[in-house]
């Protein structure tokens, strides 16, 4: 009886850990502090996932957009639609009434659903691939207002300069493949496939950064492209190996010499956002195993790891 319980109790206090999220609390040390406005300065807001704010006071462009944030069983078993309640208040807390631009940077529900809806409430064109093409046309989004996004070809809107390289998404894709057609909702989280997947590269005042969603990396795919700063994805890192996790830094901060990588795309969405920011549950991800890596490779090579705090204004390039 007694070797039984013996033999149970690991598996038992597994599944737990795997219940449970890990505490934010070892890192908020690495919190990236808040910056005052200046005229012309470019300013960053983290809004949870891979929605990020850019904005130098004259622009703003928003990647993703994405606020409605489904519970784990919609998401599992029903059908999902913008939440229009929860994008409104969402854009109000961060204090955004206009954009000039909405990037999406592939097209899974947690990365695309909203911005149409996101788009068309602040004025901004949407840029993406053909798949959020679908599912904006599936929103009755304006087809004269969506920018195709094209790798490798830069555009200008005010001062910044961006480029669309192309990407690859993390392992474990759950709806790999394209949207062929318009996306009308509501339906099935998996309806939203991939599409396109892209790295946002971003030039503002003779500085730049990346905005990477997704833990995994292209050969070659960066080449050329320099980056001071990269909002470095890390979805799912906590799941891959040590190998893995080493070429994901190699190339995109080691091969693109960056000197500061803040991760996003750390928590749990299943959390609307009137509720604090706390990392993928243990049987999602392994987010302490991640950022012990990231403190690690951080120390050895002498680039500074910052953690973004939701909804605070930062700057992307800290003296």
């Amino acid at each position: 009886m007694g070797t039984e319980t013996e033999h149970h109790r690991p598996r038992v206090t597994a599944v737990l850990r795997g219940l449970r999220a890990p505490s934010l609390a070892p890192w908020t040390h690495l919190c990236e502090p808040p910056a005052p406005p200046r005229p012309g300065a470019l300013r960053t807001v983290f809004l949870g996932v891979s929605t990020i704010l850019l904005d130098d006071g004259d622009t703003a462009i928003l990647t993703d957009g994405f606020f409605s944030r489904p519970g784990l069983l919609r998401m599992r078993f029903g059908r999902l639609r913008p939440d229009r309640t929860r994008i409104a208040a969402g854009l109000h807390r961060a204090g955004i009434d206009r954009l000039d631009a909405v990037f999406v940077v592939h097209s899974h529900y947690d990365h695309a659903l909203d911005a149409p809806e996101v788009a068309a409430a602040t004025g901004a064109r949407l840029i993406g691939s053909p798949s959020t093409r679908n599912i904006a046309r599936g929103q009755d989004f304006p087809d004269d207002r969506f920018q195709p996004a094209v790798t490798g070809a830069p555009f200008t809107i005010g001062r910044f300069t961006l480029t669309a390289l192309p990407a690859r998404h993390s392992p474990g894709d759950l709806a790999p493949g394209r949207i062929d057609r318009p996306l009308r909702p509501p339906v099935r989280a998996t309806d939203y496939r991939t599409g396109d997947c892209y790295t946002l590269h971003v030039r503002h005042g003779g500085r730049a950064l990346l905005v990477h969603a997704s833990a995994h990396s292209l050969p070659g795919a960066l080449d050329g492209h320099f980056a001071d700063t990269v909002y470095l994805g890390i979805g799912a890192l906590g799941k891959q190996d040590e190998a893995f996790r080493e070429e994901y830094w190699h190339r995109l901060v080691t091969a693109t010499g960056a000197r500061r990588v803040v991760p996003i795309h750390w928590d749990d969405f299943f959390r609307p956002l009137d509720r604090s920011l706390r990392p993928f549950r243990g049987f999602l991800d392994d987010f302490t195993a991640t950022m012990g890596f990231l403190t690690r490779k951080a120390e050895q090579t002498g680039v500074a790891l910052a953690l973004p705090v939701m909804g605070r204004r930062a700057d992307p390039w800290p003296l």
